[in-house]
């Protein structure tokens, strides 16, 4: 086991604008073994809630706050199928009021709340919506409908269900513009070649915030294995035409994702903080040069990521890819945009 790293600008606020809390016990026992390798990509664990996420954030880097990411985690099964959602919200406003207390640190864990509703129910959705927004309170900002696909389906595994296309779906169109109704935001996962299918959805709503997860996903898994270097190029320019919509922001992270391969292996903690910068920095200079360092957030993609190694890693390599920045660059990529897009501002005042 490689020694923990000495943490990097230890002082530096960030705010996380991209965290999971889950269990996922009966998804461990619907695979047989050896695991499904999606396992391995949440490092093995199927359980990650409030203390093992409150141990993270306590080692060492300067969390002031985080957004909760939606991760069909703790539905209300009592529900019907649309509104089951909802359960989501409840459990993590319960969270944040726990963090808020004040009695386990100064972190104030999911200060943001991203749920998830069905847009292809259209207008309906509108109905899912305000009931996730009631349910958060305050706290809810949005929503995710993630849309990744492949037609290999090894690349993602069965965990995954997303319909091809999704984004350019006429009826989740419709229930896509009921955010815009409420002022909520969308975060978008897709894998690297589905990004035309964000551009195109951009611009017909270039009035909703959008925020691309994970640089776009470039995959170096599955039938991509061995090919990052070839699809660079194609990746990079979707990434800069993506850029000139200017109600996209991008995160900067999940590349330790296993659909990503950097690294190849994991779970892991014997990759160090230098080598995943230097894995990751085509990608995440790529897209602070495209959207600029007002329109793009460090993301931790915590415990996803824990496929390169600890939390106080990963934000260790993170750090090093921010290090010609300035220091009003980092602290507009490290909080500020994250504070902004998310509307929880009052979190700069803990710097």
């Amino acid at each position: 086991m490689t020694p923990p790293e000495a943490i990097i600008e230890p002082d530096l606020a960030i705010i996380d604008p991209h965290h999971h809390l889950w269990d996922l016990r009966a998804l461990l026992g619907a695979f047989p073994e050896p695991l499904h390798p999606f396992l391995e990509t949440v490092g093995l664990s199927a359980h990650y809630t409030f203390d093992q996420f409150m141990a993270d954030t306590a080692s060492g880097h300067r969390i002031i706050g985080t957004v909760f990411m939606e991760c069909g985690a703790f539905y209300d099964v009592s529900r019907s199928e649309a509104m089951k959602v909802v359960g989501e919200v409840e459990f993590v406003r319960g969270v944040a009021a726990q963090g808020a207390s004040g009695l386990y640190g100064d972190t104030r864990p999911c200060a943001g709340i991203v749920g998830h509703a069905d847009l292809r129910l259209g207008a309906e959705a509108g109905d899912v919506l305000d009931a996730l927004a009631q349910a958060g309170g305050p706290r809810f900002k949005g929503i995710r409908h993630a849309g990744a696909w492949d037609a290999d389906p090894s690349v993602l595994g069965p965990a995954f269900h997303h319909p091809e296309g999704l984004y350019r779906d006429a009826a989740f169109r419709e229930g896509f513009a009921e955010l815009g109704k409420r002022g909520m935001t969308f975060d978008a996962w897709v894998l690297e070649p589905q990004l035309g299918d964000v551009i195109d959805l951009a611009k017909a709503f270039p009035d909703q915030t959008i925020v691309l997860d994970h640089c776009g996903t470039p995959l170096g898994s599955a039938c991509y294995a061995g090919k990052l270097d070839e699809n660079f190029e194609r990746w990079r320019s979707s990434i800069r035409e993506l850029a000139k919509c200017q109600n996209v922001v991008v995160k900067l992270g999940g590349l330790a994702m296993q659909f990503c391969g950097m690294p190849a292996e994991g779970p892991t903690d014997s990759v160090s903080s230098e080598e995943l910068a230097q894995m990751w920095r085509p990608y995440v200079d790529t897209c602070i040069e495209a959207f600029g360092p007002g329109r793009a957030m460090f993301e931790s993609n915590y415990p996803v990521d824990k496929w390169a190694g600890s939390y106080a890693t990963v934000w260790n390599a993170l750090k090093r890819l921010a290090s010609g920045a300035s220091d009003e660059e980092k602290r507009a990529l490290f909080a500020g945009n994250a504070a902004r897009v998310y509307d929880i501002e009052h979190l700069l005042e803990l710097t």
